[in-house]
């Protein structure tokens, strides 16, 4: 008899990347060391990156294992995502401003041999001042943005999103942007590492060499013209998923509802996840997935928490 299903939480699997930092650890990574992390990927199901389930029955089963052999109970009516479960969920700490890129949509992944890339970013910190650059000013075009590109001051073409903690934000396929140093955030992105690098701010890499750049690839993805995007107000539809910023008080659960699988991040204070008389807590920055299976899965919380929600559209 197969085990039943719960919440499942992942092993983070931390990334070094040249822009990261320490905050990671303000959400229970462990960062410590001499490389500095940009990235903890706390659900993947990509063929070289796999999240692994770390607690319950199911501790040290693989996410690609999962989804495949007991997806009727996991997925529910949800497709995967070109083989993989449909989201991949990071948090990011922004010591540095990142690199200027763009993600292509499904139409140009497919003629590039990439991936689509939707993806939403939630700030769950932002020191003063800090912004996303999001795409660019009115008027540019392909023309204008490559000259830029070529003569090294893209960074004007590019339009600066003041943030703060609490803010949601889309961010489409084709939108040029960069997450701005000094932001601290969880995103919900696509099963997809597909990223065309156009601007470096002059940087190096931690081999000491300029990282490689993607120009011509970006010129086929950016979708110039396009209005640039703004904090949502709670909840973000991006068509092949939808997020929802949750409030909890004491006394006052939520139901998850709905079907297929829901992926539950904990954003301010501390909730919890419920299903089948199981408790899962959800401190700041843990990611759970409730299974299709847990179609009574609800969130408490003891006092004032928030979680964002991600649901997805079924066949």
């Amino acid at each position: 008899m197969a085990t039943p299903l719960y919440p499942l939480t992942f092993s983070p699997l931390l990334k070094v990347r040249v822009w990261g930092g320490t905050r990671l650890a303000t959400l229970g990574k462990s960062v410590a060391g001499p490389d500095p992390i940009g990235e903890s990927w706390e659900l993947v199901d990509l063929p070289e990156d796999q999240s692994v389930v770390d607690a319950g029955p199911l501790a040290g089963t693989r996410i690609g294992e999962l989804v495949r052999e007991r997806a009727p109970e996991i997925l529910g009516p949800v497709p995967l995502d070109g083989g993989s479960f449909p989201a991949l969920v990071k948090t990011i700490d922004a010591a540095q401003t990142l690199s200027v890129q763009v993600h292509p949509d499904a139409k140009t992944a497919g003629r590039l041999g990439g991936r689509p890339k939707s993806e939403a970013w939630y700030i769950l910190d932002a020191q003063a001042g800090a912004v996303l650059h999001v795409g660019l000013r009115h008027g540019t075009t392909r023309d204008s943005y490559a000259r830029a590109v070529g003569e090294g001051h893209v960074e004007e073409l590019l339009v600066p999103l003041p943030v703060r903690r609490g803010d949601l934000v889309p961010v489409i396929p084709g939108t040029v942007h960069a997450i701005g140093g000094g932001v601290l955030l969880a995103e919900v992105q696509q099963p997809s590492d597909t990223t065309y690098r156009v601007y470096d701010w002059g940087r190096v890499g931690l081999d000491g060499k300029p990282r490689a750049l993607h120009l011509e690839e970006a010129l086929q993805s950016i979708h110039f013209g396009a209005p640039p995007p703004e904090p949502a107000p709670g909840e973000v539809d991006l068509g092949v998923f939808r997020l929802e910023v949750i409030e909890l008080e004491r006394g006052r659960p939520a139901a998850l509802g709905g079907v297929g699988p829901r992926v539950v991040v904990g954003v301010e204070g501390e909730s919890r996840v419920i299903c089948g008389g199981e408790a899962t807590a959800m401190p700041r920055g843990r990611v759970a997935l409730v299974p299709h299976a847990c179609a009574s899965a609800r969130l408490e919380a003891d006092g004032p928490a928030r979680a964002l929600v991600t649901r997805f559209r079924a066949r």
